[in-house]
């Protein structure tokens, strides 16, 4: 019995080593990806002759009366969202933070307890994105989504990605643009962060590695306003559940998005009015987005 301890101490305490080396690595390679791209900058404005303005960073942020994501309520009532990035001159590449929190709360059950316990949306997620052309891009998005997690009773690790804790995962993203007002974007989750697993008989957590799929298209515009419409759907090669759906893959998200520029004191405000619905889950919603700058 003490060999299997000292055995099952051993084998902790590499495994605890390796999500370290996991996050150190994970650090180091972000770390790196930006000063390269910050040398490059650098290079591009003393070789540059033009006096155009560059700023290297800029910032956002939105005001929504709900927060949805490919189909899903990610939060119901109103959100404030913001984020911070840096882009290359040529403007091919860009790294950001994207974070949002809630005005109102929802209630997530104590792991203990068994309790409702209230709690804010909070979500802290990294982005960067490579654009090949005016048509094709590529995008790596790791969503850190942690609402709730103190309140049910969880540690809470940021740079954490365990299946079972449920609030970490990250997407590989592509888009590409058929025509100037079409975008055909893919999305894979990888490595079953956040749920995206399926349970099998045997007790393993069998990888779903969920694909979601969408068409975008802008209908109609004018000069201050436009009309999109939109149509997504995910499934799995590997498991019938997936991130999104229950059961087999689904279409779930189907929708119009009207947009007008709104000229407020010498400032113009973008709005966003999105109509979802997403069959899977039957459920209706009108997401509003006032950008604020």
């Amino acid at each position: 019995m003490e060999a299997l301890a000292t055995r099952l101490s051993i084998s902790n305490f590499y495994l605890e080593e390796r999500k370290r080396f996991s996050v150190v690595v994970t650090a180091i390679t972000i770390v790196m990806l930006f000063a390269c791209n910050v040398t490059f900058a650098q290079t591009e404005v003393i070789e540059d002759n033009q006096k155009e303005e560059y700023s290297p960073v800029s910032i956002s942020a939105h005001l929504k009366n709900m927060h949805t994501w490919h189909g899903f309520v990610v939060h119901p009532g109103a959100v404030i969202a913001s984020s911070i990035e840096y882009n290359t001159r040529n403007k091919k590449f860009t790294f950001g933070f994207w974070g949002g929190a809630s005005f109102s709360t929802v209630d997530v059950d104590h792991i203990v307890t068994g309790e409702n316990e209230s709690a804010y949306y909070k979500e802290v997620s990294i982005y960067t994105k490579y654009r090949f052309s005016d048509r094709f891009f590529i995008e790596a998005v790791t969503h850190n989504n942690y609402t709730g997690v103190e309140e049910r009773g969880d540690k809470l690790e940021y740079w954490s990605y365990d299946k079972t804790q449920g609030y970490n995962f990250v997407d590989l993203n592509f888009g590409y643009n058929v025509t100037p007002n079409t975008l055909l974007y893919f999305a894979t989750i990888l490595g079953g962060g956040s749920g995206d697993y399926e349970l099998q008989e045997n007790g393993d957590l069998e990888n779903s590695w969920t694909h979601y799929f969408e068409v975008n298209s802008k209908i109609w515009q004018n000069t201050d306003s436009s009309l999109s419409l939109f149509a997504g759907g995910a499934w799995s090669f590997i498991t019938d559940k997936t991130f999104y759906t229950e059961g087999a893959g689904n279409i779930i998200n189907v929708g119009a998005t009207y947009n007008k520029q709104f000229d407020v004191l010498q400032h113009t405000i973008p709005v966003d009015v999105t109509l979802m619905w997403n069959p899977e889950q039957e459920k209706t919603v009108i997401q509003l987005d006032v950008t604020l700058f």
